[in-house]
């Protein structure tokens, strides 16, 4: 599966971080890098992008995305205190 550049861990990691706090549940297209138009379940795969210049069906929810996003995506995830 191929990610859009702009999809980074940090990225897609403050989005549920917010979402978490606002009660929202961010998407994201994984062709086209944008953040859905709507709020979709954090579960979401392949729901269409609402954007005209792209409008594949690549949403995803951004808790669907962490558990997708390949590990060499140049961040380097936290270590984890005990």
């Amino acid at each position: 599966m191929t990610f859009h550049p702009s999809l980074t861990l940090k990225r897609v990691v403050a989005a549920v971080r917010y979402g978490m706090r606002n009660d929202t549940f961010p998407g994201f297209c994984i062709a086209c890098g944008r953040k859905a138009k709507q709020p979709c379940e954090p579960d979401a795969s392949e729901y269409p992008c609402g954007y005209k210049a792209c409008g594949k069906l690549a949403v995803y929810g951004a808790e669907e995305i962490l558990l997708m996003l390949p590990e060499d995506n140049g961040i380097i995830a936290p270590s984890v205190q005990p």
